[in-house]
């Protein structure tokens, strides 16, 4: 008999409509191939559609918060049932981006400066910027903590700084970091394996959300990465550090820049999209591996005490 596959998707977090298009796909691939699937929103009766559907494994298909944050791990784990992806505490690491920084500096992996404000403090706006000049230099970027898709990023420069900077004022606490200009070139592994690699050059400023999820955005997908095999090979090797620091299971996402011959980590996703825009499935299909194998591989891998 072919699995039970409960797709947990949408959500509560700002990425809740790339989480409704990573469950859609997934769930067409897998009815395709005969599998028993159902889509479910985390809502309060969740634990009574597990326990009534009784799936073999839970696909987790939601992005951000409390689907990627070790929250609904957490759930899964108590109630003994398989799921895909990273565990509780892996997932809890890498979706702050302080905590996860904090362990990419202690095992030497290059990542761009920062330092925390928080909106309690009540830092004089002078006091702000010459602190920014003194230890960052401007421009600068400005982000939540616990975040994902680039929900809530603006890149600074001094002048637009305070204006953008209001723009987060719902966060307790953000992030101020160092931009660094440069190729964005991301990364997927894929269990301990190095799945590959993929430049993007984006049309906007930047890759925020719109150049990562409309296709209008008409951000440019570069494979195979245009840098010699000893950089191509440093940077996969560099995800896998880092996926492997933060105890990451499953596939993962790593974004980097390239600037100046040196490969700086920005973050690493644990739950990457499954849309048609979606990175880890193209690398996937680049590297010959369709993308009904890429999700049943997730299938197999998922279990318990992750």
């Amino acid at each position: 008999m072919k699995k039970k596959i409960l797709i947990l998707a949408g959500g509560f977090s700002k990425e809740r409509e790339i989480s409704l298009k990573t469950a859609k796909a997934v769930n067409k691939a897998l009815i395709k191939k005969k599998y028993l699937t159902k889509i479910c929103e985390p809502n309060g009766n969740l634990i009574k559609i597990l326990r009534n559907f009784k799936p073999n494994v839970v696909f987790n298909a939601l992005h951000g918060r409390y689907g990627e944050d070790g929250y609904i791990q957490t759930l899964l784990e108590s109630e003994k049932i398989k799921y895909t992806h990273s565990g509780v505490l892996a997932s809890a690491i890498a979706i702050d981006k302080e905590i996860s920084k904090k362990i990419f500096i202690k095992k030497k992996i290059l990542t761009p400066k920062y330092f925390k404000y928080s909106f309690k403090k009540k830092i004089k706006k002078n006091e702000l910027t010459q602190k920014i000049n003194k230890e960052l230099g401007f421009p600068v970027v400005i982000k939540p903590f616990n975040e994902g898709s680039s929900v809530a990023v603006y890149i600074c420069n001094q002048s637009n700084f305070i204006n953008n900077l209001l723009k987060l004022s719902s966060y307790r606490e953000i992030m101020i970091e160092k931009y660094i200009p440069g190729r964005e070139i991301q990364v997927a592994i894929l269990g301990n394996k190095k799945l590959g690699a993929i430049e993007l050059k984006p049309k906007r400023k930047f890759y925020d959300y719109e150049a990562k999820y409309n296709i209008n955005a008409k951000t440019e997908h570069i494979m195979p990465v245009k840098i010699n095999k000893k950089y191509l090979n440093r940077v996969m090797q560099i995800a896998l550090n880092a996926h492997q620091a933060i105890g990451c299971r499953g596939s993962t996402r790593s974004d980097f820049k390239f600037y100046k011959n040196k490969f700086y980590l920005l973050e690493i996703n644990t739950q990457p999209g499954m849309t048609s825009l979606s990175l880890v499935p193209e690398i996937a299909k680049y590297n010959q591996i369709t993308f009904i194998q890429l999700i049943e591989w997730m299938i197999n891998d998922a279990s318990i005490n992750r």
